[in-house]
Formats: C-alpha cells, structure tokens, sequence
C-alpha cells in the first residue's frame, strides 16, 4: 500500500505539504495542490480516516454496533444492516460494521480514532452499559432499541408492546381463548435484551384486558429446545389453540415437530409469528405474521442520526406501528359446549 512518504517523494513536495492539501489547514499554492493529487490518483494512496476527516469535520462513515451473539438470527440482523447500509448511500456514508461483543471498547475506539461521525447501537438491553459511554462520545449516536432510562437518547424501533397486543387482538378476532406465547431463547432474556421484555410484557397486559388464557416460556433453539416449549405448554394450558411465535429460529423446527405429532396448521393450532416477511412466507405453511419492519427502521436510524450531525432537533423515541399480514396459519377456532344431560 503507498504511504504519504511515497507520495511526497513523486509529487517532489514533504510530507507536511502533502498533509496540508489533504487537510486544508495551510494554503498551498495550486501548483503544488496539483502536483500532488496527481500523485496521489497515479499512487492509488487512501488516506487514513482521521487526515481525511480534518478538511470537513467529516468521514463519510457511520459506524452500526451489533454484537453478533450466540443467539441472534443472523439473517434477520443481515436484514437491518442492509437497510442501513442503503439508507446511508443516499447521504454518501459508508457503513463500519463492529459485531464484537465488547461493550464499550468498540464505542470508544471508532470514536476516539475520529472513524465516524455518528453510531448506531443494536441488541439494546434494559441496562446496557454501553449507554453511558456514549454521553462521553462527541458524536452522535442513534439507538436500535430501548433502555430502561432513554432520557437523552435518540432510539427507533418496533412497538413490540403494541405488536405483543397485535397478535393476541388477532387471534382472539378467530375465536382463541387459550393461547401460548413460544419466546426468544432464555438467554435473550436473561440478559435483558429490551425487544424481548418489551414483547413479554405486552402480551401479558393484553391478555389480562381481554381476558384470555395464555401461558409464556423461553424457547431454546433447535428441534429439543421446540419440543420442550411444546410439553410445557400442553402441561400447563390444556386445550390451548394458538400460538404466539417470537423466535425466527424456532419456526422451522416447530412446524416440523407439529407435523410429526400430528397436529395440523392451522386446523388443530393456528400460529402468529413476529418475524421478516420473507421468513413466513418461505416455510410449508405461509404463515400470519406481525412483520419486523427491518427497512423502515433502518432507514429511520441513519436518517435521525444525519439530523443529529447536522444540529436538527430529532424525536426522542420514535415507535414503528405493528403491521398483522393475514396467511394461512390462522383458522377460527369454536370452543366445545358439552351438552346437558336429559
């Protein structure tokens, strides 16, 4: 890779001049400025995000920061990275992708190298202790999520309270009055990973108000972790009708374990899954979703975050409105009247 050495010496100027026309900070006559980015363009040099930042006070580079943990989807992250990766096009910003699981070292180590002008934060947990930090940040930063204190901090994503209430209102709509909530893995809530209890406890607010009979368990993935979840609810709700699916990645597993017990969808049990629209229509049963607007919330981060560089005021909290997409999963559902005797 050329340096700023090997360009100084073909443009014939110091390595001082070469810095003062990258950076604007001293006139240099346009001789000189010419000599200099051409030896630049025939060198193929790029220089270091910090020197390219000092002529505008800008990278051109938004960081995104999504620990890529054990029990994310991958798919369904790849699907908000690209929508802020699109989104960030349109204002000619580059995407920096940090997916380690390191608190707040990556926050602190693209802010301080001057890499990017603003952060956007994924996977938000109830207390995350990445919150802090970024009050020490002099960039902006936009978060994916909700803390418990957000007092301060711009923060987009999905109602998952009002999409909790969503599902149960549809399918009370068909009939169901025992439904089972089939959750995020126990990790995801161990760790208080906000979408997850946001969800939780929508659904059971909206339960108690419409007076249904429902049950809640966590759901590990794979075929064991389905089959677990599906006892525990049979044992606990007999009768139940319907479920409430908050897991992508138990979607295929239990559909599989359904057909294998021979329990039809959505004959015998009908589903609502909260999960992308490409995964519910890609599996043997299409199915009704609550759809997790990835785009939209994507698009609404970077365009905040490019508010926020260029001092407009933003909204504090910005909620995106369920969306229930009717398909095939959901059946109406009449509840057995025993007879009387005589």
């Amino acid at each position: 890779m050329p340096t700023i050495s090997d360009v100084a010496r073909a443009a014939g100027v110091s390595m001082s001049t070469v810095s003062y026309v990258l950076s604007g900070r001293r006139p240099i006559s346009a001789e000189t400025q010419a000599r200099v980015k051409a030896a630049i363009a025939e060198l193929g040099y790029h220089p270091h995000a910090g020197a390219r930042a000092l002529a505008s006070s800008r990278t051109s580079v938004l960081a995104l920061v999504v620990p890529l943990r054990v029990d994310v989807s991958v798919p369904v992250i790849m699907q908000f990275v690209t929508a802020v990766v699109t989104a960030a096009r349109t204002y000619n910003h580059d995407v920096l992708l940090l997916t380690k699981d390191e608190g707040t070292a990556g926050l602190e180590r693209v802010a301080g190298a001057t890499m990017v002008d603003a952060l956007i934060l994924m996977d938000v947990e109830r207390d995350d202790v990445r919150i802090p930090a970024l009050g020490r940040l002099k960039q902006p930063s936009v978060l994916i999520g909700f803390p418990d204190d957000a007092a301060g901090i711009a923060c987009v994503d999905l109602d998952f309270a009002a999409t909790a209430a969503e599902c149960l209102g549809h399918l009370a709509g068909h009939g169901h009055t025992r439904i089972a909530l089939v959750g995020p893995s126990p990790a995801v809530y161990e760790r208080g990973t906000t979408y997850a209890s946001r969800f939780l406890g929508g659904f059971t607010e909206a339960a108690e108000r419409l007076g249904l009979e429902t049950v809640a368990h966590p759901c590990e993935p794979g075929v064991r972790g389905v089959r677990d979840c599906l006892a525990q609810i049979d044992a606990e709700l007999p009768g139940v009708s319907a479920l409430v699916v908050h897991n992508e990645e138990a979607l295929p597993p239990l559909l599989e374990e359904l057909r294998a017990n021979g329990r039809r969808v959505p004959q015998d049990l009908s589903i609502v899954a909260v999960c992308p629209r490409d995964v519910a229509v890609g599996l043997p049963v299409r199915l009704t979703s609550a759809d997790i607007p990835a785009h939209e919330v994507g698009t609404i981060a970077v365009e905040t975050a490019m508010n926020l560089l260029d001092g407009r005021r933003t909204p504090g909290t910005r909620l995106v409105p369920p969306t229930i997409i009717e398909r095939d999963s959901c059946a109406t559902h009449h509840e057995e009247i025993s007879a009387s005797p005589g």
